[in-house]
C-alpha cells in the first residue's frame, strides 16, 4: 500500500453505534462495581459531617479564608476593608479598628474572638462573610474555623513560600512492598487512611506503561515477548535504562516542554504569517538526551545570549523567551503590541519556575498571594530590555534579534540541528539586550499608555528577597535567584510537574498555581522529600530523578481497582492503585502510526504538514496570505512523522491534536485539560491517517499463515500491547463475521474494519 495513497473505502464506515455497543460491553461496570460506587458517594456525603479534631493552617484554614476572606481583607490594598488582613501574621492577632476592646484572635479568651462572632452571626450588618458577597461558609468549614481558635489560632506562612527541608523517612508496615524511598511516603499516608497499596502489574502491561511515559511511543511485539520471557532480577532496571538513553526519549520530553513554552510554527494574530523556530525545538531535544543539568537547562534558556563569550548554541538557547505570539498587522500600536510580548515572557517564566499565577498583579496587587503590583512589574523589568519591535515586517518569519545557523555550524558546534541539504542557513528568533537600557515603570491597569512609577529589577519577597549584592540585576541574576539554594519554589514546582507527566495529576494538582488559590499537597512530606533530593542529591539531574519515580513501587502497581480502596478513595487521591490515564493526542496518533509500521523516525528537523481536512486555513482564518494561506500536506516520508514536528499554525492549530486535548500554544500550559467526547470516536474511525495505519496493519497480518483466532490475537496484542482473554477474542471473532454478513464483504476486507475498531477502544488510547 502506497502511504501517501488519500483513499477511503467504504468499508470502513463502521456505524457508530455498534463501535460503541462494543466499548460499552467492554466498559460497563458490574452490579458490584455500581453497588461500590453508590456505597462510595455515600461514603462521601457522610465524610462531609465528619467532626474535624486536628487542625492545620495551611492545610485546613488558609483555604477557607482565601476563599471566602481574602476579597475583602487580602493582600489587595485597594480592595481591603476595615484596613484588616487575614493573609498575614499580624492581622489575626490586632484589635478591631473601630473597637479597640475586640479582636480578630482573642488568645486569653477564644470564644470570645471576633471572627467566630461573626461567623455565627445572623444579623447581615454584622456577619462575615457579608451577605452581598454571596460567599457562604458551609457548617464544616465554621467548625474547622471553631478548632482552630479552640487549638491557640496558630498562623503559619504558605507552605509553598518555606524552604523544603528534607523529612525523616516515615514507618509502614508495607516495607516489604516498598522499593524505594518514594513508596514509604506513599505507603505510610495509605496506611494513616486505612488503605493498602496494590500488586505489580503484570510485565506485558508494566512495559507499555514504561514505554509511553518515557519515549511517548509502544513498545513492539519483540520487545514485550523479550521482557515477558527474562526472568533475571534486573529486567525491569535494564528495561527503563534502555528507554533512558534512547533517542525518543529527548523527542518525549520536548512534547511537554512545548506545551510549556507556547511553541508554534506560526505568530499568531489575525494575519497569521509563518515563522521559523524549528532549530531552538532541536536543541531541547539534544538537551534532554544529553541529560543537561536542569539548572543549566534553564538558565541557558532564560540568558544564554548574555553568559560570558556565549556560544551559539547558548543563543540558540535563548529562543525560548521568542516564543510568544508577535504580530504584523497594519494600524496596531507596536508599543502595546511590545507591551504583551514582555508580560507575555514574564508571566511564562512566573509558572514555569513558580507555579504562580503573577498575571493576576499586572493590572492591581494580587488578590489572594502576596504578590504587589510593583513587584509584577519588577519581574517583568527582567525581560524588558530586549532589541524588538512591537510591530514586525509582514512576512518576516525571524524578526530581530534574531540568529543564523550555517551549514559550517552544525559541523563545528550545532550537530544536533537537523538542517535539510536543501537549505544552506536558517534564521530564528533568540534573545538579545538593548545597548540602552529601558527604564520599566508600573503600568496603571497594565495598560502600555499609563507609566506611573519606576521601578528596578526584583522578585517577590515572600519568595525571596532579591539580593542585589549577590545577583546581578538582568536576566543571569534571575537565573540564579530561580536556583538559589533558599528559592523554595523552583524544585518543588518542578518536580511537580515530573510527577505529574507520569502519574497523570501532581501531588499539587494545580501545577500552575502554588499559592494561596492552588491546591494543597495530597502528601507534603513526600513532595518536599523530592524537592530537596532534586536540588541537593541530585544535582538537578533529570534522569536520576525519573528513574527514581519509574523503578518505584508506587509507580510499578496494578490499575486494578480494589473495591475497599475506591470506597475510602473514590478519586485514587492518594495512590491505592496506577491511575489509568488517556494518552496524549501525540501518543494516540504515534501509537497509530508505529503500530501499524508506518512511522517514519527521524529526529528533528523543521516542521511537517501531515493529512488535515481540506481547505480548512482558508475557510477558517481572514485576511493573511502568503505561505500559510492554504494547507498544502507534505508528501511521502513526510506524512508519517511523529506528531512533535507537526506544523503548529496559532490561529489554526491541527485538529486532530485540538480534539484529543493539546492546548493551542498561545500561552504557557502547565496541564492539559481531560476530556473525553463523541468526537474524539469519530476522529479515531474517520481520519484518514488512522484508517491508513489500520489498512496497513490488517494486510500485514492477514498476510500470515495462521488462524484466524491468532490473526485477531496479534491485531489486538499489537495496538493494545496486551494479549486478549478467550472471551474477548470471541467477541472480537463476533463482530468480524457480524461485518461481513451487513457488508457482503470477504473476510480481509472486513478485518480491516476490526483493525479500526481495535484502534478506537478506550484500552488502545488509554494507559494502564
Amino acid at each position: 500500500m502506497k502511504k501517501n495513497n488519500f483513499k477511503i473505502l467504504s468499508y470502513f464506515f463502521v456505524p457508530l453505534t455498534v463501535v460503541l455497543v462494543f466499548k460499552y460491553i467492554y466498559s460497563k461496570p458490574t452490579i458490584d462495581e455500581i453497588t461500590t460506587i453508590n456505597q462510595t458517594n455515600q461514603f462521601v456525603e457522610t465524610s462531609s459531617k465528619i467532626d474535624v479534631t486536628e487542625v492545620n493552617f495551611n492545610f485546613d484554614v488558609k483555604p477557607i479564608l482565601s476563599d471566602k476572606c481574602y476579597t475583602c481583607h487580602g493582600p489587595d490594598d485597594k480592595a481591603r476593608k476595615a484596613n484588616l488582613r487575614l493573609d498575614i501574621e499580624d492581622g489575626f492577632y490586632k484589635a478591631l479598628e473601630d473597637n479597640t476592646n475586640h479582636y480578630v484572635i482573642d488568645k486569653k479568651n477564644p470564644n470570645e474572638s471576633e471572627i467566630l462572632k461573626r461567623i455565627d452571626s445572623e444579623n447581615s450588618i454584622y456577619i462575615m462573610p457579608p451577605p452581598e458577597s454571596n460567599l457562604i461558609l458551609s457548617e464544616k468549614e465554621k467548625q474547622i474555623l471553631k478548632k482552630w481558635v479552640n487549638q491557640g489560632g496558630k498562623w503559619e506562612p504558605h507552605w509553598a513560600y518555606t524552604k523544603p527541608e528534607l523529612p525523616k523517612l516515615p514507618e509502614t508496615n508495607f516495607k516489604n512492598w516498598a522499593t524505594n524511598e518514594i513508596d514509604l511516603f506513599i505507603a505510610s499516608k495509605l496506611e494513616s487512611k486505612g488503605m493498602s497499596p496494590s500488586e505489580i502489574e503484570e510485565k506485558e502491561i508494566l512495559i507499555r506503561r514504561a514505554y509511553f511515559d518515557l519515549t511517548g511511543l509502544p513498545p513492539s511485539l519483540k520487545r514485550i515477548d523479550d521482557f515477558i520471557s527474562d526472568s533475571s532480577d534486573d529486567a525491569y532496571e535494564r528495561l527503563i535504562d534502555n528507554l533512558l538513553d534512547s533517542k525518543t526519549y529527548g523527542e518525549r520530553m520536548a512534547a511537554i516542554w512545548m506545551d510549556l513554552s507556547r511553541y508554534g510554527d506560526s505568530h499568531g494574530y489575525q494575519d497569521d504569517q509563518e515563522r521559523i523556530m524549528w532549530p531552538w525545538r532541536d536543541w531541547v531535544i539534544h538537551a534532554y538526551n544529553s541529560n543537561m543539568p536542569y539548572d543549566k537547562f534553564i538558565t541557558w534558556q532564560m540568558a544564554g545570549d548574555m553568559l560570558p563569550n556565549a556560544t551559539k548554541e547558548q543563543i540558540l538557547a535563548s529562543g525560548f523567551n521568542r516564543n510568544h505570539k508577535i504580530t504584523q498587522e497594519g494600524g496596531v500600536v507596536p508599543e502595546e503590541y511590545r507591551v504583551e510580548y514582555v508580560a507575555d515572557r514574564t508571566v511564562t517564566s512566573a509558572k514555569i519556575m513558580m507555579g504562580l499565577t503573577v498575571e493576576c498583579a499586572r493590572c492591581h496587587t494580587h488578590k489572594y498571594d502576596p504578590i504587589s503590583h510593583d513587584e509584577f512589574f519588577s519581574l517583568y523589568s527582567f525581560f524588558n530590555n530586549v532589541d524588538e519591535n512591537g510591530l514586525i515586517v509582514y512576512g518576516d518569519t525571524a524578526p530581530k534579534p534574531n540568529l543564523t545557523i550555517n551549514a559550517n555550524d552544525i559541523k563545528s558546534d550545532l550537530p544536533f540541528v537537523n538542517l535539510p541539504d536543501s537549505i544552506n542557513d536558517v534564521t530564528l528568533m533568540v534573545m538579545k539586550e538593548t545597548e540602552n537600557l529601558r527604564n520599566t515603570y508600573v503600568l496603571n491597569r497594565g495598560s502600555y499608555d499609563a507609566p506611573t512609577r519606576l521601578v528596578k529589577p526584583g522578585t517577590p519577597e515572600t519568595v525571596l528577597k532579591f539580593d542585589e549584592q549577590k545577583y546581578s540585576s538582568d536576566r543571569i541574576g534571575l537565573s540564579k535567584w530561580f536556583f538559589d539554594k533558599d528559592n523554595p519554589l523552583t524544585s518543588r514546582v518542578t518536580v511537580n510537574r515530573l510527577w505529574q507527566q507520569f502519574f497523570g495529576i501532581g501531588i499539587v494538582a494545580t501545577p500552575d498555581d502554588f499559592g494561596s488559590q492552588g491546591n494543597k499537597p495530597f502528601n507534603p512530606e513526600l513532595l518536599d522529600w523530592l524537592a530537596y533530593t532534586f536540588q541537593n542529591k541530585d544535582n538537578w539531574d533529570t534522569k536520576k530523578f525519573i528513574k527514581r519515580i519509574v523503578m518505584s513501587s508506587t509507580y510499578r502497581q496494578s490499575s486494578k481497582i480494589k473495591k475497599e480502596n475506591r470506597l475510602m478513595d473514590s478519586d485514587n487521591t492518594y495512590l491505592a492503585n496506577y491511575p489509568r490515564q488517556k494518552l496524549s493526542a501525540e501518543m494516540i496518533r504515534d501509537n497509530a502510526l508505529s503500530t501499524s509500521g508506518m512511522l517514519v523516525h527521524k529526529i528533528g528537523g523543521p516542521s511537517v504538514k501531515p493529512m488535515q481536512p481540506p481547505n480548512l486555513w482558508n475557510e477558517v482564518t481572514g485576511g493573511g496570505g502568503g505561505s500559510l494561506a492554504f494547507y498544502v500536506p507534505d508528501t511521502g516520508d513526510n506524512l508519517f512523522r511523529r506528531s512533535l514536528y507537526t506544523f503548529w499554525k496559532r490561529t489554526v492549530p491541527p485538529p486532530s491534536m485540538m480534539i484529543f486535548d493539546a492546548p493551542t500554544r498561545d500561552f504557557c500550559a502547565p496541564v492539559r485539560q481531560k476530556t473525553s467526547t463523541p468526537l474524539q470516536s469519530l476522529a479515531l474511525m474517520n481520519d484518514p491517517q488512522y484508517q491508513l495505519a489500520a489498512e496497513n496493519l490488517s494486510t500485514s497480518i492477514f498476510k500470515e499463515n495462521i488462524s484466524i483466532d491468532k490473526k485477531i490475537i496479534k491485531l489486538y496484542r499489537t495496538v493494545t500491547g496486551r494479549t486478549p482473554i478467550d472471551n474477548e477474542v470471541v467477541k472480537l471473532k463476533n463482530y468480524l463475521d457480524e461485518i461481513k454478513k451487513l457488508n457482503n464483504i470477504e473476510e480481509k476486507i472486513a478485518f480491516n474494519s476490526l483493525a479500526v475498531l481495535v484502534y478506537n477502544l478506550d484500552e488502545t488510547t488509554q494507559k494502564s
